[in-house]
């Protein structure tokens, strides 16, 4: 079972949907013991930092996930679900994230007729072959919708990184923690595939 953790993000339907559709039993819930017995946990994303760090203060959320990626099982955040890892964002001063990670939100800055947020496909430089993109080769395209980006303290954590005017890392992957800028879920095949391999490591602990 995979929780599909609820608080109010836009794109919980979307993920929901996309879970389903390549065959896992996934719920969507904010309770604290369905989050934590659950065999691994997805934190989506769209909206502010602060805001959305607000919501999950207020519903005891924000420990949940905390406890439940010192669980072991397999965690994925996506699009603001991975810049909520992090302590701050320059979107919402003086707000506090998890702080599971270091690393800078900060953002992305216009010029050179980029347009800010950054909307659309971009192709990525895959860092690490194995966890979320194992499988998967080249410089695939993936579908980003943010204005704010992530630059990790520790690279060593980076396993995908994209090009916007500046270098975003795009993803992460430290132990059971994953986390892309991107949204698998509207990323065709490989977001799919991308999934899959989330749902392999939820299914057989690797």
């Amino acid at each position: 079972m995979i929780a599909i953790i609820d608080y109010g993000a836009g794109n919980i339907q979307s993920v929901f949907k996309a879970l389903k559709h390549i065959g896992c039993d996934a719920f969507i819930t904010k309770n604290r013991d369905e989050i934590l017995k659950s065999d691994g946990a997805v934190l989506p994303g769209v909206g502010s930092f602060g805001d959305a760090m607000d919501t999950m203060t207020s519903y005891g959320i924000n420990n949940t996930v905390i406890d439940f990626t010192k669980s072991g099982k397999p965690f994925l955040g996506i699009c603001l679900g991975l810049q909520l890892l992090f302590p701050e964002s320059q979107e919402s001063p003086g707000a506090k994230g998890l702080g599971l990670f270091e690393g800078a939100i900060t953002k992305i800055p216009s010029g050179d007729g980029l347009k800010i947020p950054h909307i659309g496909w971009n192709s990525l430089n895959i860092k690490k072959h194995d966890g979320l993109f194992k499988g998967i080769t080249g410089n695939p395209y993936v579908y980003f919708v943010h204005s704010y980006y992530l630059n990790a303290a520790d690279k060593n954590i980076v396993s995908a990184q994209t090009e916007y005017g500046v270098t975003i890392d795009a993803a992460i992957q430290s132990g059971n923690v994953f986390a892309t800028q991107f949204h698998p879920e509207k990323s065709g095949e490989t977001g799919l595939k991308i999934l899959t391999n989330f749902a392999d490591m939820v299914k057989y602990g690797r």
